[in-house]
This record gives C-alpha cells, sequence and structure tokens, in this order.
C-alpha cells in the first residue's frame, strides 16, 4: 500500500506542475501582451507594477535602457504601432524566475526575437529584463 501511496503522490505532483505551468504560461503571455498595448505603454502606475526596480532593457533598436525610470519615461513620448507575439515559450530558470522568448511582429517595423526574464516576488510576476533582436531582412 505504500508503494501506491508514493505512486499516486509522485503523480499527482507531476500533474499538479504542469497545471502550474499551463496556468503561468497563460499569465505571462497575458503580462507580455499587455505590455504591448498602447493603454499599458502609457500608463506609469501600470509599468511600474510590472516592471522591476532594477530592470534593464536592450531594445531592437541598439538602444539601451539602463533603468526602470528611463523606460517609462521613454514610452510616454512613443509613437505606438499595434504588435503580436507568436512562438511563445517559456522556460523556468528556478522557482521563481522565468525567461520567455517569442517572436515580435510590429507593423511598419518588422518581426524581432525578444526575450524576458521575469521574477516572481510577493506573488507578482515583474519583468527584469528585455532584449529585442532584429531578424535580418533578406
Amino acid at each position: 500500500m505504500k508503494f501506491i501511496s508514493i505512486n499516486f503522490m509522485k503523480n499527482y505532483r507531476i500533474y499538479f506542475m504542469e497545471a502550474m505551468s499551463m496556468d503561468l504560461h497563460a499569465h505571462l503571455f497575458g503580462l507580455e501582451q499587455a505590455l504591448q498595448q498602447s493603454a499599458t505603454r502609457s500608463d506609469t502606475r501600470q509599468l511600474a507594477r510590472l516592471l522591476a526596480d532594477d530592470f534593464v532593457e536592450f531594445g531592437a533598436s541598439g538602444h539601451v535602457w539602463g533603468s526602470k525610470a528611463e523606460v517609462i519615461d521613454g514610452l510616454q513620448d512613443e509613437v505606438f504601432s499595434a504588435r503580436s507575439m507568436t512562438e511563445f515559450v517559456v522556460k523556468m530558470l528556478s522557482e521563481h524566475v522565468a525567461l520567455v522568448t517569442y517572436r515580435c511582429h510590429r507593423s511598419g517595423v518588422g518581426t524581432s526575437l525578444r526575450s524576458s526574464v521575469w521574477r516572481a516576488e510577493e506573488g507578482q510576476w515583474q519583468m527584469v529584463f528585455h532584449q529585442g533582436t532584429p531578424l535580418a531582412v533578406d
């Protein structure tokens, strides 16, 4: 009986982790998607909630934003263009840190490869790092 109980708990944990992974995938997809929306990009309170205090970004343009404040200030003057994501993948780096990768299609600009590092603190996921790499135009 003990063996069956252990197997049951082991299988239960596997299914539980898979369910958590699917939920986390959807959650991080939603957060990334929110950061691509005009309403979020112009909302300083929302940005402050989504970006970690130690946030850094290497933009697809080659520009480096070295602080959360610099990113938030820069987005207030942004000329917005619609974006969409494909090939969205989440890889857990630790219990509270996830790497997200995807292709970003931006109207009038083209496609870039994107990567973000998200960290959970006190139950809230915040972006710590983001990088955009433009795809070569053939």
